[in-house]
């Protein structure tokens, strides 16, 4: 039920944007809970203006939740492939301005309720309220209070990198907020990094999850020291594995997220098996893909142009994740592929049920010829398949193998720029 829910959850994502981008939108937002008058008189007077801080980044899992922003940027800041937080300095905000925020947020959703009797919706949030929305400038502020009411006013995510880093007794404040102002939220969530969580004791998260933060979502990118050295994460393996199980002791859900391709191709088959090395040892609730993309500006863009990376083709990304899914036996996790940049969305499942059923799409995959291989994975870079057994049926084949031949044709002899290009799009 929890993946059904998370799949429901990115769908309605929709209506305010991309599905399956860790992004919501293109720079940090001040939201204001105000609109100008139209159709209906739906104006909200000046009194009923409310503004919050918000930041912009949130796992796709948390497309429809409330984002109440803890900390701003990365404390550390320096992985290699990750450009979000460069240049941006790390800072926490204080308890008395996010409770604040979080009032005003429930201001905010109050009035789009108020606005939903007035144009005749009865003070459900649905489609055509989030719609009535978007036609005003100010609108738009309001629109994640809005998808989140729409979604049933579930979930909250905590905002930026590491909002865990902040006083256990402080976040406690914040948790507390939240809970009070949203009595109908039924998960809070964070991003977490190991090396932080190694430094909270069990009981301190005990306390945190007493006072309502659900779901832990950390970055483990790879269980290889090689691959965390050489990508800069700033932790070791044992220190992964020692903060996912004191999640889990705390009582928390865990979601760890898992980066194929992220070894290159040197390092490829140690990425794969001690990455799922070290899920067994932790055995987390989820285990979520987030496939590399190389994004323009980052070290890790640097080394490659320098020769000192080489990262590996859609192909051997498929034989990595291949080798990946072997090592999951005996693993009682749900696999997760919610993200764009995943060339499989259908390599999702419960373990250990599925793992069959999902290694048998990687085996489908390798053994296409090349000009079907490559037809894929243009579908699936374009939006137009995806699903491997989409190739099947007849018109989406053909206009697959007619997007493959536009692209040669665009860029002769560089498939893999042509596919890199499409990439940055979903980033």
């Amino acid at each position: 039920k929890s993946g059904d829910r998370e799949r429901s959850v990115a769908n309605v994502g929709r209506i305010g944007g991309q599905r399956g981008s860790d992004r919501w939108g293109g720079s940090d937002r001040w939201g204001v809970a105000w609109w100008g008058g139209g159709a209906n008189n739906e104006a909200m007077s000046e009194d009923e203006c409310a503004c919050y801080e918000t930041g912009r980044i949130r796992p796709p899992s948390e497309a429809a939740s409330l984002l109440v922003r803890v900390t701003r940027n990365c404390p550390w800041n320096r992985c290699t492939f990750c450009p979000v937080y460069k240049n941006q300095r790390f800072s926490l905000r204080s308890v008395d301005d996010v409770k604040a925020d979080v009032r005003a947020m429930a201001t905010t959703a109050q009035a789009i309720r108020d606005l939903s009797h007035r144009i005749g919706q009865g003070g459900e949030v649905n489609a055509h309220v989030v719609r009535s929305l978007l036609q005003h400038e100010g609108g738009r502020d309001a629109l994640q209070v809005a998808l989140f009411l729409h979604d049933g006013g579930r979930s909250v995510f905590l905002q930026d990198a590491n909002s865990v880093i902040l006083h256990v007794d402080r976040l406690v404040e914040v948790l507390t907020e939240i809970r009070e102002h949203f009595p109908s939220v039924t998960r809070v969530t964070s991003y977490a990094r190991s090396h932080t969580l190694c430094r909270r004791s069990v009981d301190e998260l005990i306390q945190l999850r007493r006072a309502g933060l659900d779901r832990i979502h950390v970055g483990l990118e790879s269980g290889s020291n090689e691959v965390l050295q050489l990508v800069e994460k700033g932790v070791t393996a044992d220190q992964q594995i020692e903060a996912g199980r004191r999640v889990k002791a705390a009582g928390m859900e865990l979601s760890e997220y898992v980066m194929p391709g992220l070894g290159g191709r040197a390092l490829s088959r140690t990425h794969a098996k001690e990455t799922a090395r070290v899920l067994r040892e932790i055995d987390p609730h989820f285990i979520r893909l987030r496939s590399l993309a190389i994004p323009p500006g980052s070290p890790l863009e640097s080394q490659r142009e320098q020769g000192e990376f080489d990262p590996l083709d859609d192909v051997g990304v498929a034989e990595e994740i291949g080798v990946f899914l072997d090592g999951l036996e005996g693993m009682t996790a749900r696999v997760v592929s919610d993200h764009a940049l995943n060339l499989f969305e259908e390599i999702e499942g419960q373990l250990p049920d599925d793992l069959s059923k999902m290694r048998a799409v990687v085996d489908r995959f390798v053994a296409l010829d090349e000009n079907d291989q490559q037809a894929f994975i243009v579908g699936r870079r374009i939006g137009l398949l995806n699903r491997l057994e989409q190739l099947d049926e007849p018109a989406l084949r053909a206009q697959a193998q007619f997007a493959l031949h536009e692209v040669k044709r665009r860029f002769p002899g560089s498939f893999e720029d042509a596919v890199r290009q499409a990439m940055m799009r979903m980033v």
